[in-house]
Protein backbone atom coordinates (compact mmCIF):
# COMPACT_ATOMS: atom_id res chain seq x y z
CA UNK A 1 0.00 0.00 0.00
CA UNK A 2 1.56 3.41 -1.14
CA UNK A 3 1.35 5.97 2.03
CA UNK A 4 0.27 9.41 1.76
CA UNK A 5 2.48 12.69 2.64
CA UNK A 6 1.39 15.46 4.30
CA UNK A 7 2.04 18.59 3.85
CA UNK A 8 4.74 18.43 7.20
CA UNK A 9 6.55 16.17 4.97
CA UNK A 10 10.36 16.77 6.07
CA UNK A 11 11.10 15.98 1.47
CA UNK A 12 9.35 16.30 -1.55
CA UNK A 13 9.34 14.02 -4.86
CA UNK A 14 11.61 16.00 -7.22
CA UNK A 15 8.22 15.41 -9.62
CA UNK A 16 6.45 17.92 -7.78
CA UNK A 17 9.52 20.57 -7.30
CA UNK A 18 9.69 22.23 -10.38
CA UNK A 19 12.12 24.97 -10.62
CA UNK A 20 11.20 28.22 -9.55
CA UNK A 21 11.45 29.75 -13.13
CA UNK A 22 9.29 26.71 -14.67
CA UNK A 23 6.53 27.32 -11.62
CA UNK A 24 6.65 31.24 -12.25
CA UNK A 25 5.69 30.56 -15.58
CA UNK A 26 3.01 27.90 -14.98
CA UNK A 27 1.39 30.40 -12.32
CA UNK A 28 1.31 33.21 -14.32
CA UNK A 29 -0.38 31.49 -17.49
CA UNK A 30 -2.50 30.04 -15.32
CA UNK A 31 -3.44 33.12 -13.69
CA UNK A 32 -4.08 34.96 -17.41
CA UNK A 33 -6.56 32.16 -18.28
CA UNK A 34 -8.00 31.99 -14.90
CA UNK A 35 -8.43 35.93 -15.19
CA UNK A 36 -9.66 35.74 -18.60
CA UNK A 37 -12.08 32.85 -17.98
CA UNK A 38 -13.56 35.07 -14.61
CA UNK A 39 -14.12 37.95 -16.39
CA UNK A 40 -15.94 35.89 -19.50
CA UNK A 41 -18.29 34.17 -17.38
CA UNK A 42 -19.01 36.72 -14.31
CA UNK A 43 -20.15 39.36 -17.86
CA UNK A 44 -22.05 36.36 -19.13
CA UNK A 45 -23.70 36.13 -15.56
CA UNK A 46 -24.42 40.26 -15.05
CA UNK A 47 -25.73 40.41 -18.66
CA UNK A 48 -27.91 37.12 -17.69
CA UNK A 49 -28.76 39.05 -14.20
CA UNK A 50 -30.06 41.67 -16.18
CA UNK A 51 -32.35 40.20 -18.40
CA UNK A 52 -34.02 38.31 -15.87
CA UNK A 53 -34.22 41.05 -12.84
CA UNK A 54 -35.71 43.47 -15.57
CA UNK A 55 -38.26 40.98 -17.00
CA UNK A 56 -38.83 37.62 -16.11
CA UNK A 57 -38.15 37.90 -12.43
CA UNK A 58 -39.18 39.74 -9.29
CA UNK A 59 -37.85 40.62 -5.67
CA UNK A 60 -39.61 37.80 -4.09
CA UNK A 61 -38.55 35.69 -6.99
CA UNK A 62 -34.82 37.09 -6.19
CA UNK A 63 -35.83 36.28 -2.81
CA UNK A 64 -36.20 32.51 -3.01
CA UNK A 65 -33.20 31.70 -5.17
CA UNK A 66 -31.23 33.50 -2.38
CA UNK A 67 -32.30 31.59 0.29
CA UNK A 68 -31.83 28.29 -2.38
CA UNK A 69 -28.31 29.95 -3.49
CA UNK A 70 -26.89 30.52 0.51
CA UNK A 71 -28.30 27.15 1.65
CA UNK A 72 -26.16 25.11 -1.15
CA UNK A 73 -23.32 27.02 -0.49
CA UNK A 74 -22.88 26.42 3.04
CA UNK A 75 -23.29 22.61 2.17
CA UNK A 76 -20.90 22.94 -0.94
CA UNK A 77 -18.39 23.99 1.93
CA UNK A 78 -18.03 20.40 3.71
CA UNK A 79 -19.61 18.00 1.07
CA UNK A 80 -15.97 17.05 1.02
CA UNK A 81 -14.57 17.16 4.30
CA UNK A 82 -11.56 19.09 2.65
CA UNK A 83 -9.95 16.11 1.68
CA UNK A 84 -9.82 17.27 -2.27
CA UNK A 85 -7.48 19.72 -1.06
CA UNK A 86 -5.21 17.08 -0.45
CA UNK A 87 -4.18 16.18 -4.17
CA UNK A 88 -3.51 20.14 -4.80
CA UNK A 89 -1.44 20.22 -1.74
CA UNK A 90 0.38 16.62 -0.38
CA UNK A 91 3.48 15.69 -2.05
CA UNK A 92 4.06 12.73 -4.46
CA UNK A 93 1.23 11.18 -6.70
CA UNK A 94 -1.82 12.11 -5.88
CA UNK A 95 -3.22 9.41 -8.16
CA UNK A 96 -2.04 7.21 -5.06
CA UNK A 97 -4.80 8.25 -3.00
CA UNK A 98 -7.58 9.94 -5.26
CA UNK A 99 -9.70 6.88 -5.33
CA UNK A 100 -10.11 7.53 -1.35
CA UNK A 101 -11.00 11.31 -1.75
CA UNK A 102 -13.38 10.42 -4.66
CA UNK A 103 -14.92 8.01 -2.32
CA UNK A 104 -15.09 10.64 0.63
CA UNK A 105 -16.54 13.06 -1.27
CA UNK A 106 -19.62 11.34 -3.41
CA UNK A 107 -20.00 9.45 -0.10
CA UNK A 108 -20.50 12.76 2.44
CA UNK A 109 -22.12 14.76 -0.30
CA UNK A 110 -24.82 12.16 -0.43
CA UNK A 111 -25.77 12.04 2.72
CA UNK A 112 -25.79 15.97 3.09
CA UNK A 113 -28.20 15.66 0.38
CA UNK A 114 -30.23 13.22 1.67
CA UNK A 115 -30.33 15.14 5.20
CA UNK A 116 -31.25 18.71 3.21
CA UNK A 117 -34.09 16.50 0.63
CA UNK A 118 -35.78 15.90 4.50
CA UNK A 119 -34.96 19.28 6.31
CA UNK A 120 -35.84 21.72 3.08
CA UNK A 121 -39.75 22.39 4.62
CA UNK A 122 -38.30 22.77 7.90
CA UNK A 123 -35.39 25.08 7.12
CA UNK A 124 -37.83 27.22 4.54
CA UNK A 125 -39.95 27.73 6.33
CA UNK A 126 -37.54 29.18 9.44
CA UNK A 127 -35.90 31.76 6.71
CA UNK A 128 -39.69 32.71 6.03
CA UNK A 129 -39.69 31.55 2.84
CA UNK A 130 -41.85 28.36 2.57
CA UNK A 131 -41.92 28.47 -1.25
CA UNK A 132 -38.39 27.80 -0.79
CA UNK A 133 -39.03 24.15 -0.23
CA UNK A 134 -39.22 23.27 -3.81
CA UNK A 135 -36.24 24.97 -4.94
CA UNK A 136 -34.09 23.84 -2.31
CA UNK A 137 -34.05 20.06 -3.38
CA UNK A 138 -33.71 20.62 -6.56
CA UNK A 139 -30.73 22.73 -6.59
CA UNK A 140 -29.11 21.15 -3.80
CA UNK A 141 -28.60 18.11 -6.47
CA UNK A 142 -25.04 20.22 -7.35
CA UNK A 143 -23.91 19.09 -3.84
CA UNK A 144 -23.76 15.40 -5.07
CA UNK A 145 -22.68 16.55 -8.83
CA UNK A 146 -20.22 18.79 -7.31
CA UNK A 147 -18.74 15.64 -4.80
CA UNK A 148 -18.39 13.70 -7.44
CA UNK A 149 -16.19 16.13 -9.87
CA UNK A 150 -13.92 17.31 -6.76
CA UNK A 151 -11.41 15.05 -7.71
CA UNK A 152 -10.59 15.72 -11.32
CA UNK A 153 -11.09 19.39 -10.98
CA UNK A 154 -8.72 19.30 -8.04
CA UNK A 155 -6.09 17.53 -10.42
CA UNK A 156 -6.86 20.25 -12.99
CA UNK A 157 -6.12 23.17 -10.29
CA UNK A 158 -2.84 21.21 -9.07
CA UNK A 159 -1.38 21.34 -12.76
CA UNK A 160 -2.67 24.86 -13.26
CA UNK A 161 -4.63 23.55 -16.23
CA UNK A 162 -6.96 26.85 -16.40
CA UNK A 163 -7.54 26.81 -19.66
CA UNK A 164 -9.53 23.66 -19.46
CA UNK A 165 -10.94 25.16 -16.71
CA UNK A 166 -12.10 27.73 -19.25
CA UNK A 167 -13.94 25.65 -21.81
CA UNK A 168 -15.08 23.57 -19.00
CA UNK A 169 -16.98 26.82 -17.17
CA UNK A 170 -18.14 27.71 -20.63
CA UNK A 171 -19.70 24.56 -21.36
CA UNK A 172 -21.61 25.50 -17.51
CA UNK A 173 -22.17 29.00 -18.62
CA UNK A 174 -23.77 28.02 -21.86
CA UNK A 175 -26.31 25.49 -20.46
CA UNK A 176 -26.99 26.63 -16.91
CA UNK A 177 -27.73 30.17 -18.67
CA UNK A 178 -29.92 28.60 -21.63
CA UNK A 179 -32.06 26.52 -18.97
CA UNK A 180 -32.96 29.41 -16.68
CA UNK A 181 -33.34 31.58 -19.37
CA UNK A 182 -36.03 28.87 -21.09
CA UNK A 183 -37.55 28.04 -17.91
CA UNK A 184 -37.82 31.65 -16.52
CA UNK A 185 -39.78 33.15 -19.17
CA UNK A 186 -41.92 29.83 -19.33
CA UNK A 187 -42.85 31.18 -16.00
CA UNK A 188 -41.13 28.65 -13.78
CA UNK A 189 -40.07 31.34 -11.51
CA UNK A 190 -37.20 30.87 -8.85
CA UNK A 191 -36.91 26.89 -10.06
CA UNK A 192 -35.16 28.12 -13.50
CA UNK A 193 -32.15 29.10 -11.57
CA UNK A 194 -32.14 25.44 -9.48
CA UNK A 195 -32.85 23.24 -13.04
CA UNK A 196 -30.11 25.63 -14.70
CA UNK A 197 -27.17 25.31 -11.90
CA UNK A 198 -27.96 21.12 -12.05
CA UNK A 199 -27.74 21.20 -15.88
CA UNK A 200 -24.28 23.53 -15.83
CA UNK A 201 -23.16 21.35 -13.29
CA UNK A 202 -23.53 18.17 -15.37
CA UNK A 203 -22.29 19.45 -17.80
CA UNK A 204 -19.12 20.53 -15.87
CA UNK A 205 -18.39 17.02 -14.32
CA UNK A 206 -18.59 15.81 -17.64
CA UNK A 207 -15.65 18.25 -18.79
CA UNK A 208 -13.66 17.76 -15.84
CA UNK A 209 -13.81 13.97 -16.10
CA UNK A 210 -12.92 14.12 -19.84
CA UNK A 211 -9.86 17.02 -19.42
CA UNK A 212 -8.29 15.06 -16.45
CA UNK A 213 -8.63 11.10 -17.67
CA UNK A 214 -8.32 8.28 -15.12
CA UNK A 215 -9.27 10.60 -12.24
CA UNK A 216 -13.02 8.89 -12.03
CA UNK A 217 -12.10 5.62 -9.90
CA UNK A 218 -13.90 5.08 -6.83
CA UNK A 219 -11.68 2.85 -3.78
CA UNK A 220 -10.92 2.87 -0.50
CA UNK A 221 -7.70 2.81 1.96
CA UNK A 222 -8.61 2.87 5.80
CA UNK A 223 -4.90 4.38 6.45
CA UNK A 224 -5.20 7.17 3.55
CA UNK A 225 -8.47 8.12 4.29
CA UNK A 226 -7.62 8.78 7.91
CA UNK A 227 -4.85 10.85 6.77
CA UNK A 228 -7.10 12.70 4.38
CA UNK A 229 -9.31 13.48 7.29
CA UNK A 230 -6.88 14.33 9.62
CA UNK A 231 -5.79 17.09 7.03
CA UNK A 232 -8.88 17.73 5.44
CA UNK A 233 -11.98 18.29 8.56
CA UNK A 234 -10.23 21.62 9.71
CA UNK A 235 -9.96 23.17 5.99
CA UNK A 236 -14.03 21.67 6.29
CA UNK A 237 -14.47 23.52 9.02
CA UNK A 238 -12.95 26.82 8.69
CA UNK A 239 -14.46 26.86 4.83
CA UNK A 240 -17.74 26.20 6.95
CA UNK A 241 -17.44 29.16 8.81
CA UNK A 242 -16.09 31.13 5.85
CA UNK A 243 -19.50 30.35 4.15
CA UNK A 244 -21.38 31.22 7.29
CA UNK A 245 -19.56 34.67 7.49
CA UNK A 246 -20.65 35.14 3.80
CA UNK A 247 -24.25 33.74 3.92
CA UNK A 248 -25.20 34.41 8.04
CA UNK A 249 -26.70 37.83 6.55
CA UNK A 250 -28.81 36.34 3.68
CA UNK A 251 -30.28 34.13 6.60
CA UNK A 252 -30.74 37.43 8.89
CA UNK A 253 -32.54 39.31 6.00
CA UNK A 254 -35.23 36.36 5.18
CA UNK A 255 -35.94 35.95 8.82
CA UNK A 256 -36.32 39.15 9.96
CA UNK A 257 -37.20 41.18 6.77
CA UNK A 258 -39.42 39.43 4.53
CA UNK A 259 -38.33 38.17 0.77
CA UNK A 260 -39.00 41.43 -0.93
CA UNK A 261 -36.31 43.07 1.53
CA UNK A 262 -34.00 39.83 0.97
CA UNK A 263 -34.28 40.29 -3.11
CA UNK A 264 -33.22 43.67 -2.96
CA UNK A 265 -30.79 42.84 -0.52
CA UNK A 266 -29.41 39.92 -2.48
CA UNK A 267 -29.10 42.35 -5.79
CA UNK A 268 -27.18 44.61 -3.86
CA UNK A 269 -24.83 41.76 -2.00
CA UNK A 270 -24.24 40.04 -5.69
CA UNK A 271 -23.23 43.47 -7.22
CA UNK A 272 -21.06 44.62 -4.62
CA UNK A 273 -19.59 40.35 -5.42
CA UNK A 274 -18.53 41.49 -9.33
CA UNK A 275 -14.93 42.86 -8.03
CA UNK A 276 -14.50 39.95 -5.79
CA UNK A 277 -15.89 37.66 -8.62
CA UNK A 278 -14.28 39.20 -11.45
CA UNK A 279 -10.22 39.46 -9.50
CA UNK A 280 -10.72 37.37 -6.09
CA UNK A 281 -11.96 34.27 -7.83
CA UNK A 282 -9.67 34.51 -10.05
CA UNK A 283 -6.59 34.37 -8.28
CA UNK A 284 -7.73 32.21 -6.19
CA UNK A 285 -8.16 29.18 -8.32
CA UNK A 286 -4.35 29.66 -8.78
CA UNK A 287 -2.70 31.31 -5.16
CA UNK A 288 -3.39 28.72 -3.34
CA UNK A 289 -1.57 25.92 -5.56
CA UNK A 290 1.22 29.07 -6.15
CA UNK A 291 1.39 29.77 -2.24
CA UNK A 292 1.26 25.87 -1.37
CA UNK A 293 5.04 25.73 -3.32
CA UNK A 294 6.38 28.60 -1.60
CA UNK A 295 5.00 26.99 2.28
CA UNK A 296 8.36 26.30 3.24
CA UNK A 297 10.24 29.00 2.43
CA UNK A 298 8.88 32.01 4.57
CA UNK A 299 10.38 35.28 3.23
CA UNK A 300 8.94 34.01 -0.31
CA UNK A 301 5.92 33.04 1.32
CA UNK A 302 5.74 36.71 2.60
CA UNK A 303 6.91 38.05 -1.17
CA UNK A 304 4.41 36.12 -2.60
CA UNK A 305 1.46 37.46 -0.68
CA UNK A 306 2.62 40.90 -0.81
CA UNK A 307 2.69 40.74 -4.33
CA UNK A 308 -0.63 39.17 -4.74
CA UNK A 309 -2.52 40.97 -2.07
CA UNK A 310 -1.22 44.67 -3.97
CA UNK A 311 -1.90 43.24 -7.44
CA UNK A 312 -5.34 42.21 -5.90
CA UNK A 313 -6.08 45.58 -4.00
CA UNK A 314 -5.34 47.79 -6.86
CA UNK A 315 -7.72 46.53 -9.57
CA UNK A 316 -10.65 45.90 -6.80
CA UNK A 317 -10.31 49.96 -4.94
CA UNK A 318 -11.20 51.74 -8.51
CA UNK A 319 -14.02 49.32 -8.96
CA UNK A 320 -15.14 49.31 -5.20
CA UNK A 321 -15.21 52.93 -5.05
CA UNK A 322 -17.21 53.69 -8.54
CA UNK A 323 -20.19 51.35 -7.86
CA UNK A 324 -20.62 52.87 -3.87
CA UNK A 325 -20.45 56.25 -4.89
CA UNK A 326 -22.96 56.08 -7.98
CA UNK A 327 -24.70 53.12 -6.37
CA UNK A 328 -28.28 54.61 -6.80
CA UNK A 329 -27.78 55.74 -10.76
CA UNK A 330 -26.13 52.68 -11.99
CA UNK A 331 -28.76 50.52 -10.06
CA UNK A 332 -31.30 52.13 -12.09
CA UNK A 333 -29.42 52.31 -15.60
CA UNK A 334 -28.87 48.51 -15.04
CA UNK A 335 -31.52 47.00 -13.66
CA UNK A 336 -34.67 49.58 -13.94
CA UNK A 337 -36.43 51.90 -10.97
CA UNK A 338 -37.90 48.59 -9.62
CA UNK A 339 -34.26 47.90 -7.93
CA UNK A 340 -33.40 51.33 -6.67
CA UNK A 341 -34.00 50.72 -3.06
CA UNK A 342 -30.89 47.84 -3.17
CA UNK A 343 -28.78 50.81 -3.71
CA UNK A 344 -28.82 51.99 -0.32
CA UNK A 345 -26.87 48.89 0.84
CA UNK A 346 -24.65 48.85 -1.87
CA UNK A 347 -22.09 51.90 -0.57
CA UNK A 348 -21.54 49.68 2.59
CA UNK A 349 -21.64 46.70 0.37
CA UNK A 350 -18.94 47.48 -1.89
CA UNK A 351 -16.87 48.33 1.35
CA UNK A 352 -17.23 44.65 2.59
CA UNK A 353 -16.22 43.77 -0.79
CA UNK A 354 -12.88 44.83 -0.54
CA UNK A 355 -12.57 43.28 2.89
CA UNK A 356 -13.42 39.84 1.75
CA UNK A 357 -10.64 40.18 -1.13
CA UNK A 358 -8.08 40.40 1.59
CA UNK A 359 -9.17 37.94 4.06
CA UNK A 360 -9.92 35.48 1.43
CA UNK A 361 -6.37 35.74 -0.20
CA UNK A 362 -4.98 35.66 3.93
CA UNK A 363 -7.14 32.53 4.02
CA UNK A 364 -5.29 31.10 1.04
CA UNK A 365 -2.04 31.62 2.63
CA UNK A 366 -2.50 30.21 5.87
CA UNK A 367 -4.18 27.30 4.49
CA UNK A 368 -0.93 26.84 2.42
CA UNK A 369 1.29 27.55 5.18
CA UNK A 370 -0.44 25.33 7.47
CA UNK A 371 -2.16 27.72 9.80
CA UNK A 372 -5.34 25.61 9.95
CA UNK A 373 -6.04 26.01 13.46
CA UNK A 374 -5.81 29.73 12.97
CA UNK A 375 -8.11 29.64 10.34
CA UNK A 376 -10.88 27.89 12.35
CA UNK A 377 -10.31 30.60 15.26
CA UNK A 378 -10.27 33.42 12.83
CA UNK A 379 -13.51 32.44 10.93
CA UNK A 380 -15.61 31.12 14.38
CA UNK A 381 -14.74 34.89 16.35
CA UNK A 382 -16.15 36.22 12.61
CA UNK A 383 -19.63 34.88 13.04
CA UNK A 384 -19.92 34.37 16.47
CA UNK A 385 -19.45 38.06 16.62
CA UNK A 386 -21.50 38.80 13.02
CA UNK A 387 -24.76 37.10 14.40
CA UNK A 388 -26.11 39.94 16.92
CA UNK A 389 -24.45 42.76 15.11
CA UNK A 390 -26.71 41.82 11.52
CA UNK A 391 -29.71 41.09 13.66
CA UNK A 392 -29.86 44.30 15.54
CA UNK A 393 -28.33 45.84 12.46
CA UNK A 394 -31.81 45.03 10.29
CA UNK A 395 -33.85 45.71 13.51
CA UNK A 396 -32.41 49.34 13.19
CA UNK A 397 -32.06 50.20 9.69
CA UNK A 398 -33.07 47.49 7.09
CA UNK A 399 -30.88 45.99 4.29
CA UNK A 400 -28.47 48.92 5.02
CA UNK A 401 -28.31 48.11 8.74
CA UNK A 402 -27.22 44.81 8.20
CA UNK A 403 -24.51 46.11 5.47
CA UNK A 404 -23.32 49.07 8.10
CA UNK A 405 -23.20 45.37 10.44
CA UNK A 406 -20.88 43.38 8.13
CA UNK A 407 -18.58 46.39 7.53
CA UNK A 408 -18.31 47.28 11.31
CA UNK A 409 -17.07 43.43 12.24
CA UNK A 410 -15.12 42.94 9.39
CA UNK A 411 -13.03 46.07 9.63
CA UNK A 412 -12.99 46.35 13.25
CA UNK A 413 -12.36 42.35 14.04
CA UNK A 414 -11.49 40.83 11.68
CA UNK A 415 -9.09 42.73 9.63
CA UNK A 416 -6.93 42.99 12.41
CA UNK A 417 -7.60 39.18 13.55
CA UNK A 418 -6.04 38.33 10.14
CA UNK A 419 -3.18 40.73 10.52
CA UNK A 420 -1.57 38.87 13.57
CA UNK A 421 -2.35 35.09 12.07
CA UNK A 422 -0.42 36.30 8.61
CA UNK A 423 2.07 37.34 10.91
CA UNK A 424 2.28 34.29 12.73
CA UNK A 425 2.97 32.64 9.19
CA UNK A 426 5.82 35.02 8.56
CA UNK A 427 4.00 37.70 6.58
CA UNK A 428 4.21 41.27 8.87
CA UNK A 429 2.41 44.29 9.01
CA UNK A 430 5.03 45.61 6.44
CA UNK A 431 3.84 43.21 3.52
CA UNK A 432 0.57 44.22 4.04
CA UNK A 433 0.93 47.88 3.87
CA UNK A 434 3.19 47.84 1.44
CA UNK A 435 0.62 46.16 -1.08
CA UNK A 436 -2.23 48.47 0.08
CA UNK A 437 -0.70 52.14 1.04
CA UNK A 438 -0.68 53.40 -2.96
CA UNK A 439 -4.54 51.74 -3.67
CA UNK A 440 -6.06 53.30 -0.47
CA UNK A 441 -4.38 56.33 -1.42
CA UNK A 442 -5.83 55.85 -4.97
CA UNK A 443 -9.08 55.10 -3.66
CA UNK A 444 -8.97 58.43 -1.27
CA UNK A 445 -8.41 60.69 -4.14
CA UNK A 446 -10.68 58.80 -6.30
CA UNK A 447 -14.01 59.02 -3.97
CA UNK A 448 -13.20 62.47 -3.27
CA UNK A 449 -13.61 63.22 -7.26
CA UNK A 450 -17.09 61.17 -7.25
CA UNK A 451 -18.52 62.77 -4.66
CA UNK A 452 -17.56 66.43 -5.62
CA UNK A 453 -18.44 65.43 -9.70
CA UNK A 454 -21.80 63.81 -8.31
CA UNK A 455 -22.50 67.23 -6.97
CA UNK A 456 -21.90 69.20 -10.24
CA UNK A 457 -22.83 67.02 -12.85
CA UNK A 458 -25.78 65.48 -11.47
CA UNK A 459 -26.51 61.32 -11.59
CA UNK A 460 -27.62 61.45 -15.15
CA UNK A 461 -26.83 58.65 -17.00
CA UNK A 462 -24.07 60.91 -19.40
CA UNK A 463 -22.87 61.81 -16.21
CA UNK A 464 -21.99 58.54 -14.72
CA UNK A 465 -19.89 57.84 -17.12
CA UNK A 466 -17.95 61.16 -17.29
CA UNK A 467 -17.45 60.85 -13.27
CA UNK A 468 -16.32 57.37 -14.01
CA UNK A 469 -13.59 58.14 -16.42
CA UNK A 470 -12.25 61.34 -14.65
CA UNK A 471 -12.00 59.15 -11.11
CA UNK A 472 -10.45 55.97 -12.85
CA UNK A 473 -7.59 58.39 -14.44
CA UNK A 474 -7.10 60.22 -11.42
CA UNK A 475 -6.71 56.52 -9.56
CA UNK A 476 -4.11 55.19 -12.11
CA UNK A 477 -2.01 58.43 -11.93
CA UNK A 478 -1.90 57.65 -7.99
CA UNK A 479 -1.14 54.19 -7.91
CA UNK A 480 1.82 54.48 -10.97
CA UNK A 481 4.57 54.39 -8.23
CA UNK A 482 3.26 51.11 -7.85
CA UNK A 483 3.92 49.79 -10.75
CA UNK A 484 7.60 48.11 -10.42
CA UNK A 485 6.38 46.27 -7.20
CA UNK A 486 3.11 44.77 -9.03
CA UNK A 487 5.19 43.86 -11.97
CA UNK A 488 8.01 42.96 -10.09
CA UNK A 489 10.07 39.31 -10.36
CA UNK A 490 8.03 36.75 -8.23
CA UNK A 491 6.54 33.09 -8.41
CA UNK A 492 2.78 34.29 -7.85
CA UNK A 493 2.83 37.79 -8.73
CA UNK A 494 0.58 37.55 -11.46
CA UNK A 495 -1.89 35.83 -8.80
Amino acid sequence: MDSVRTPDSETAEPSDSPAPGSLGRKVRSAARWSLINTVVMRLGNFATGIILARFALGPAEWGVYGIAQTVLLVLLSANELGVSLAIVRWDGDPRRFAPTVLTLATATSGVLYAALFLSAPTVAVLLDSPDATGVLRVMCLCLIIDGVAQVPASFLTREFAQGKRMVIDALNFVLSTAVTLLLAFAGWGAMSFAVGAVAGNIAALVGCAIAAPGTMRFGWDPEQARALLRFGLPLAGASLLALAVVNVDTMVVGSTLGGVSLGFYVLAFNMSGWPVRIISEAARRVSFAGFSRLADSPQALAQGFSRALGVLVTGTVPLCVLLGGLAAPVVRLVYGDTWVPAAKALPWLMALGLIRIGCELAYDCLVAAGQRRSLILVQGLWVIALVPVLIAGARLDGIVGVAQGHVVVGALLVVPVFLYALGRAGVGLAHVARACAWPFFGGAVMTLVVLGAKELLGEGTLAVFVISTVATVCYVVCVLPSRRFLLGPGTVKAA
